[in-house]
């Protein structure tokens, strides 16, 4: 009997194969108390074993080959450098000193506090770096504990063309199963933008998680189907079911290399509108994949991970040396820097500062631009950083949950100071830069209109805005259900938007993941967006509808659409 087991698609393609499935990764760390004379040893073996760990890394990191694109490596160099953080490398001996326990324990105890602090945040970017934490201590305490990393138990050659089935996965892994030909993985955690994820994206390797009770259900050397488009695993299929798989694998072949194709043509319609399709990126390493998929420029670029695994918040000298690489890198496309958004669901170590406060409601409280405003100092450096920058490219700065005129005022008053600062000192930068905000809540959709009298552009959020237009946290699973991009509500405010953005004659794109969802291309061709914002993964697939719709036909069916609730 075939067995289906739904889990979440984070990276398209089909597998047909063995399963082989890994041991638990599960790691049970010892409690025990050490004696005083016992400290130095057990902070011994606890640093020899990040040693030990580095260079596992880097072995890892050596084995990529050369023709691999080289943001492959910087997942690698994410986890070496929390090997340097102070989190990792002195809060540790401080527990083993101060409570007297063994090395495994206090890496534990550590890890723990981290994975709370990510555990609170509703951003699902952020929440899912707390799944690097555990890979790179769970990686140090199989050192400890003397126990091989989970790939190493078998022969590479046996892993061959096998599908992976474990509890989760480290972006080391991943790497590695394309080095070892491992077709597909599925695992019972894990969300779509973890690293491993999105490094599953990047490398092509079809990839299912979040199956919950997967390892119930499935046994080694099963016969499995992986679907990453459907995000499904079909166990021990039958010959009709499996007939229709390998016949649908050839088909997302061929389709796959015929996108390949539009790479360098324009986005544009049947009837001759031009659409701009730009990129999503969240780390420096992503931006060579810009220029592989042919985008027109960068229309979100996250900031936030300037201030993850870190003390202090970055300096101004930090976000100009990050942004000038970012210039360098896009070689004259257009980069639009969203200004942190952070606070409140959204706190790390790297913003300075701690709240005292309970938060029953985090998503609601203090947060982005809300922070920025209160906290003026912690906004200043990274505004003067970006009008620095964008005297050596085209550069344009994008303000996070805007809500009311007043906040909107308030940045462009800060703003207008800081050139004034430049001017002064006599510094460059671009003084027509163009500012922009991002409508993510539904007072910003409402009142659209007034937003884009003042501001140069506005970039549509759709990852909050259905949420807090639905009231509901989109990552707890007890109430996603209710996360629709199609209900009536959510579309009538991004009519609203575009509509506002039209009036005055400003750009208005969507940057949200709906945006990314070849299914709702053409509703939001219909609906009059003519930027998109999202990540290269999918830039292809959307080009290939825009190119085959004709939007003025659709425009008009979308507009009864509406009017009737039939979407």
């Amino acid at each position: 009997m075939t067995i289906s087991i739904q889990g979440i698609s984070v990276s398209r393609g089909i597998a047909i194969g063995k399963v082989h499935r890994i041991k638990d990764d599960q790691i049970d760390a010892p409690e025990y108390i050490i004696q005083k004379k016992q400290v130095t040893d057990e902070i011994s073996r606890l640093n020899d074993a990040m040693k030990n760990a580095r260079e596992e890394l880097r072995a890892i990191r050596d084995r990529i080959p050369t023709s691999t694109s080289k943001n492959i490596a910087e997942f690698i160099n994410t986890h070496l450098l929390m090997l340097e953080d102070n989190a990792l490398t002195e809060e540790p001996i401080r527990i083993i000193k101060e409570n007297l326990c063994n090395a495994e324990w206090a890496l534990k105890l550590q890890c723990d506090a981290l994975v709370n602090v990510f555990d609170e945040m509703a951003d699902t970017y952020l929440s899912t770096r707390k799944d690097d934490i555990e890979h790179v201590v769970n990686r140090i305490l199989r050192i400890l504990l003397k126990q091989k990393p989970i790939l190493d138990e078998l022969p590479h050659e046996h892993l061959k063309n096998k599908l992976v089935v474990a509890d989760d996965l480290t972006p080391a892994d991943t790497v590695l199963m394309q080095h070892y030909g491992i077709a597909a993985f599925a695992t019972e955690f894990g969300g779509s933008t973890s690293h491993t994820a999105i490094l599953a994206r990047n490398l092509r390797i079809p990839a299912v998680v979040g199956l919950h009770g997967a390892k119930k259900l499935i046994k080694n050397d099963d016969y499995a189907i992986l679907d990453g488009d459907s995000g499904i695993i079909l166990i021990n299929p039958d010959e009709t079911v499996l007939n229709h798989y390998k016949n649908k694998q050839k088909e997302v072949k061929k389709y796959h290399t015929s996108l390949e194709k539009l790479k360098d043509a324009p986005a544009k319609s049947i009837d001759g509108i031009n659409i701009t399709l730009m990129a999503n990126i969240e780390l420096p390493s992503d931006f060579e994949t810009v220029r592989d998929v042919g985008a027109a420029g960068v229309g979100l670029y996250r900031t936030e991970f300037l201030y993850m695994n870190r003390k202090s918040p970055p300096s101004e000298e930090e976000h100009y040396e990050t942004y000038i690489d970012v210039i360098k890198a896009l070689r004259g496309l257009p980069l639009t820097i969203r200004t942190v958004d952070l606070g409140a669901d959204k706190e790390v170590d790297g913003m300075g500062r701690r709240s005292t406060h309970m938060r029953s409601n985090p998503a609601l409280g203090l947060r982005a631009v809300r922070l920025c405003l209160k906290e003026p100092e912690f906004f200043r450096p990274q505004l003067r950083a970006i009008l620095r920058a964008s005297a050596f490219g085209p550069i344009r700065i994008m303000i996070p949950m805007l809500t009311n005129l007043n906040e909107m005022q308030q940045v462009l008053h800060m703003i207008n100071e800081l050139k004034n600062e430049l001017d002064n000192r006599s510094i460059l930068y671009d003084k027509k830069i163009k500012i922009g905000g991002m409508i993510e809540v539904p007072a910003s959709a409402i009142c659209a209109d007034i937003f884009a009298k003042q501001l140069d552009f506005l970039s549509i959020g759709t990852n909050d805005l259905i949420q807090y237009t639905m009231a509901i946290d989109r990552i707890n699973d007890e109430v996603n259900y209710l996360y629709d991009p199609l209900n009536p509500a959510v579309l009538r405010l991004i009519q609203i938007t575009i509509n506002a953005g039209e009036k005055a004659n400003i750009p208005v794109s969507m940057c949200g993941e709906m945006a990314g969802e070849k299914e709702h291309t053409k509703l939001l061709l219909g609906l009059g967006l003519k930027e998109f914002s999202i990540h290269p993964a999918t830039m292809l697939e959307v080009k290939e509808i825009i190119n085959q719709t004709n939007i003025s036909e659709l425009e008009e069916l979308t507009k009864k659409a509406l009017m009737n609730n039939n979407v």
